[in-house]
């Protein structure tokens, strides 16, 4: 039963950080300093995703699964192959899903960055010497 619970508590965090990878950019815009870790995650995404590595969180589960006495995934299928291809979008569309997660990104840091780059109303803009 450890094992098994264990396995569950894996799989949780591995969807954690999938949704934040997707959505802490936007967490970042109400708690600012969010925004280094969620580039810290978004660079292991990009890492994972370009470098095909492995995430160690996938390795964690396949451990978890046989300890339990459960057959381990190949390990060749990772947690989004799994999980996410064919599930929540058809694998066919892999690319694109890519693509719309990096410019959901993008999107987010641009909204976190838009206040930093214009000035406020309060206090006028610098005049330069």
């Amino acid at each position: 039963m450890g094992y098994r619970l264990l396995t569950t508590v894996i799989l949780v965090v591995h969807f954690g950080f999938l949704a934040y990878l997707l959505l802490g950019g936007f967490v970042a815009w109400r708690w600012r300093w969010t925004i280094w870790p969620h580039l810290a995650a978004a660079g292991w995404g990009m890492t994972v995703v370009v470098g095909k590595v492995v995430c160690p969180l996938t390795y964690a589960e396949h451990w978890s699964r046989r300890q339990a006495g459960e057959a381990g995934a190949a390990t060749t299928q990772g947690f989004i192959d799994r999980y996410v291809e064919g599930v929540i979008y058809p694998e066919q569309l892999t690319a694109l899903a890519q693509l719309l997660l990096a410019l959901t990104v993008v999107a987010s840091w641009a909204g976190f960055l838009r206040p930093l780059l214009r000035p406020s109303p309060e206090r006028p803009p610098r005049r330069r010497s």
